[in-house]
């Protein structure tokens, strides 16, 4: 039998233009602990990381789940590449172990499952985690903004990525 060591705790992670999403995890399938915090005004990169520290010191993950934006094709915005890096610096300064997964790593993750847009992610996430399935919006309209919980669902792909990982 081939064992195979994982991580005690992950820290997902995902900045939005409202806040930032996180997802705690214990194990692929196992959420303990989830929200969606709105930062409102000014200082937004510090406000998000006083409460991202706040998580890290209260939970101690193993590991931290982030979006890879350096790639050509992310069209994340110089305020969110920041924080990213206010993440990584945080969690280093931790001694806790950072990883990046790009847009295009997680619809190989879930094109494997039939899902390739982030309303079929939603989907395929709320079917997998119960706790989720009444939290997933309604699908996206082309006149609609996103709605913030979308942010939970962007947070739990990233963790499935890393789950997923060899």
């Amino acid at each position: 039998m081939t064992t195979s060591k994982r991580q005690d705790l992950v820290l997902s992670l995902y900045p939005t233009t409202r806040g930032f999403a996180y997802v705690l995890f214990e194990g692929p399938l196992s959420p303990i602990d989830w929200g969606v915090k709105e930062i409102p005004g000014p200082n937004k990169n510090a406000r998000c990381m006083e409460r991202i520290g706040n998580l890290i010191e209260t939970h101690q993950p193993n590991a931290v789940v982030i979006e890879d934006c350096s790639v050509a094709s992310s069209r994340r915005s110089v305020r969110i590449r920041r924080l990213y890096r206010s993440i990584e610096a945080r969690a280093a300064q931790q001694k806790i172990d950072t990883y990046r997964y790009s847009r295009d790593q997680i619809r190989a993750t879930f094109g494997k499952l039939g899902a390739t847009t982030k309303d079929e992610i939603a989907e395929v996430i709320a079917k997998r985690i119960p706790a989720f399935e009444h939290r997933r919006p309604p699908i996206r309209r082309p006149w609609m903004s996103e709605d913030s919980r979308m942010g939970l669902f962007d947070a739990t792909a990233l963790a499935f990525a890393f789950f997923e990982r060899p």
